[in-house]
């Protein structure tokens, strides 16, 4: 497959830089992620003109555009889609707002103002990324499985996920939630620590926190460390006040 290919079947949502396996894990697409390694390579720099006018980028990956009849509302006022990724029907974008090469955004999800999906970032369908929501790309190592973020998932605002870290369906993550493969997450509910890395469960409801320093000189002056807490799961209560944001779509 030529990397006019690729970036075609990435842009359809045919092809994929992650796939989940039949017990629901999911794992990254090495060939798909070598192949947009293999499109950059391809690429040379190249002034763009109209309205693109005084940027520079790699000839191969040109800003994407839309219809009316593909379904997407992407509101005027400096958002992109870069070449590569999969926007689906019913996704809204509000500016400013940038989805990477490799990126999937499935249908009915809102891209709030100042959102990131980073590079292979795969979102699922019905997700809320609140204004100023960081969502790492994971190009290389190609084996590196990208950030997943499932199906009615809800992230307020100034959420970071990187590393590769997956959200499981319906979870809901508070404002200034931040995950990364190292951070730890306590589960409230049932009483114990997820394993390093671990997908945040399915409608788990998660807040920042901070845990103290056990050891040395940062104990002794009472010091606390980052974490992340899930304090409930969704219910009635938790879904009536997400509703509101169904109505600006």
């Amino acid at each position: 497959m030529n990397w006019q290919e690729t970036l075609a079947q990435l842009e359809q949502g045919t092809l994929r830089a992650a796939y989940q396996d039949e017990q629901g894990e999911w794992h990254a697409n090495t060939q798909v992620k070598q192949a947009i390694l293999e499109v950059f390579k391809a690429g040379e720099n190249v002034a763009f003109e109209n309205q693109y006018h005084g940027f520079v980028d790699k000839h191969n990956l040109p800003t994407q555009s839309y219809t009316p009849q593909d379904g997407v509302r992407m509101v005027p006022g400096g958002s992109s889609v870069r070449a590569g990724a999969h926007v689906a029907s019913g996704v809204i974008i509000m500016p400013p707002a940038y989805i990477n090469i490799g990126a999937f955004v499935d249908s009915g999800t809102m891209v709030d103002s100042h959102a990131l999906v980073g590079s292979c970032a795969q979102i699922g369908k019905n997700v809320h990324l609140s204004a100023a929501v960081q969502i790492g790309g994971v190009l290389e190592p190609i084996g590196a499985s990208p950030v997943i973020i499932e199906d009615n998932a809800f992230l307020s605002a100034g959420v970071v996920v990187v590393e590769g870290r997956v959200v499981k369906k319906g979870a809901v993550l508070a404002p200034g939630v931040s995950l990364s493969a190292s951070m730890p997450v306590y589960d409230c509910v049932h009483e114990y620590q997820l394993e390093r890395g671990a997908p945040i469960p399915e409608n788990a409801v998660v807040v920042q926190g901070t845990r103290p320093i056990t050891s040395g000189w940062a104990k002794e002056q009472g010091l606390q460390m980052a974490c992340a807490l899930i304090v409930k799961y969704r219910d009635e209560k938790s879904d009536a006040a997400l509703e509101l944001e169904s109505l600006l779509r």
